[in-house]
């Protein structure tokens, strides 16, 4: 089954529903005029964007600097490739590349096309890899050529292959450069990207059009985003953080500056000659940036708003961050298959290591706290995140079991526990999975590991569970 059509039916059905009642009160509006005068796609509108303002900075990769007239000329090319190579809409096409200017043309040739992405993990061992392939059965793979050797190894059979290089190059040359114009549904997928599955390996979340244009709308309201911004893709850009804010960035005539990973000498460098609105600062690598600023004596052009993902950052590593980039940081709970929301926007002050976590509900989405019943819990207690919005996903790739389950009752089940406070914020709790049920009660691991991390003297804790004769599990702690 394709997953697109998990949302499909229901938002067609709730928009012909608005649409008939519209039609009674006018009697001069058809449903399917209504419908067709909302649609819309990321190709169409990055076209226009060119059209607007086709000699600005799109992409800086290094020192290739590519402007949005030479990325449209470049991914129109790619496009009329692709098809004449009889990759038609809807069929996949599977990418396996490093952070590069290439991975934004292969995403806007395939948004011009109707043809969806999977965006594979090149980290991945061989056994995730093959699955992850076989998975979407992909019509092509475009593939760098220090990662031909891998897909080689996995003995698949490629009816079609394109080398990033030299032969990427050679048939961009050769083939036309026009904008293909064709009309593609909203609801129609633009990429897959992969996540973590119940089974140990990787699920291909379905992203379409529909979710990415409310993903940019989302990220620009949320984040306060101007116009012309500069976005820094130094995460790979087979993750959501890096392909949505991208594609939203160049929706709104921003330039994306590419960067192979976390290489802070190379994100300091743009920094220190472009403002950012956002940048992203993952887990892990949070105290470790605010080092090198200091270390490096860096000059910051200036920074709006740094972070993501507090809930799993030491506060005074939140605190220093802040400091050395004189940025509040981002409050945020989001995921792949929801985008930022369900809760965004709460930015803790510069040089504060915040004693609570508390996160406002995203405009973008409505949020329930559900009990194992799919029952409302109540305010302060905790429950699972179900959540509905344009920016949802479409549900996982040939997963039918997954999505019937996860997309119960019309919401989707995020498998995260959160609990809405008094105020109507909401304070992540843990993930469904790692609850630990002793003695009748529910215990949830991060809830620990938090209290815990806030000691100055713990460099970090970790909640795990272990049978118990008397309580059924028990808590273990282990710390640095």
């Amino acid at each position: 089954m394709n997953a697109r059509f998990i949302l499909d039916t229901a938002n067609r059905d709730a928009i012909g529903s608005r649409a008939a009642r519209c039609t009674q009160m006018t009697s001069y509006i058809p449903p399917e005029a209504v419908y067709s005068s909302g649609q819309s796609n990321i190709g169409a509108m990055f076209h226009q964007r060119v059209a607007a303002h086709p000699e600005q900075t799109a992409v800086v990769d290094g020192n290739r600097v590519q402007t949005y007239s030479q990325l449209e000329d470049r991914s129109n090319r790619l496009a009329q490739l692709m098809m004449e190579l009889g990759i038609a809409e809807g069929d996949r096409v599977a990418l396996l590349a490093r952070n590069c200017s290439e991975y934004l043309e292969v995403e806007l040739a395939a948004a011009k096309t109707g043809i969806i992405i999977a965006a594979l993990n090149w980290r991945l061992a061989a056994r995730e890899l093959n699955h992850c392939i076989q998975l979407v059965e992909p019509s092509l793979t475009i593939v760098q050529s220090e990662f031909v050797e891998a897909l080689d190894g996995l003995g698949l059979d490629h009816r079609h292959r394109l080398i990033i290089g030299t032969e990427y190059e050679d048939k961009l040359a050769c083939s036309s450069s026009i904008f293909p114009n064709k009309a593609i549904d909203p609801e129609a997928g633009l990429v897959i990207l992969y996540t973590s599955g119940t089974t140990g390996l990787p699920k291909g979340a379905l992203i379409s059009h529909r979710a990415m244009l409310a993903r940019a709308m989302c990220f620009a309201a949320e984040m306060e985003i101007p116009v012309g911004d500069n976005f820094i893709a130094w995460p790979p850009l087979y993750h959501m953080a890096s392909t949505d804010q991208s594609i939203a960035t160049l929706l709104r005539g921003g330039t994306v500056h590419i960067v192979d990973g976390y290489l802070p000498d190379q994100i300091v460098e743009i920094l220190e000659t472009v403002t950012t609105r956002f940048l992203i600062l993952m887990p892990g690598m949070v105290g470790p940036f605010a080092d090198f600023l200091v270390q490096c004596a860096a000059k910051l052009k200036g920074i709006g708003i740094v972070g993501a993902m507090a809930d799993l950052v030491p506060r005074k590593d939140i605190a220093a961050a802040t400091r050395i980039c004189n940025a509040p940081y981002l409050n945020t709970f989001g995921a792949t298959e929801t985008g930022l929301p369900p809760a965004t926007g709460n930015l803790i002050p510069i040089g504060i290591e915040p004693v609570q976590l508390a996160k406002r509900q995203s405009a973008f989405c409505e949020v329930r706290l559900v009990d194992a019943a799919d029952n409302d819990v109540p305010v302060g207690v905790p429950g699972e995140v179900a959540v509905r919005g344009p920016t949802v996903f479409s549900g996982y790739w040939n997963a039918d079991e997954v999505n019937e389950e996860d997309f119960r009752g019309g919401w989707f089940h995020m498998g995260d526990v959160m609990r809405r406070n008094p105020d109507g914020t909401l304070d992540y709790v843990d993930r469904v999975k790692y609850m630990i049920k002793s003695g009748g009660e529910n215990i949830y691991p991060a809830e620990i590991e938090q209290v815990i991390s806030a000691d100055s003297r713990v460099a970090e804790a970790v909640i795990v569970k272990r049978t118990d004769e008397k309580w059924g599990e028990v808590p273990v702690l282990a710390a640095m």
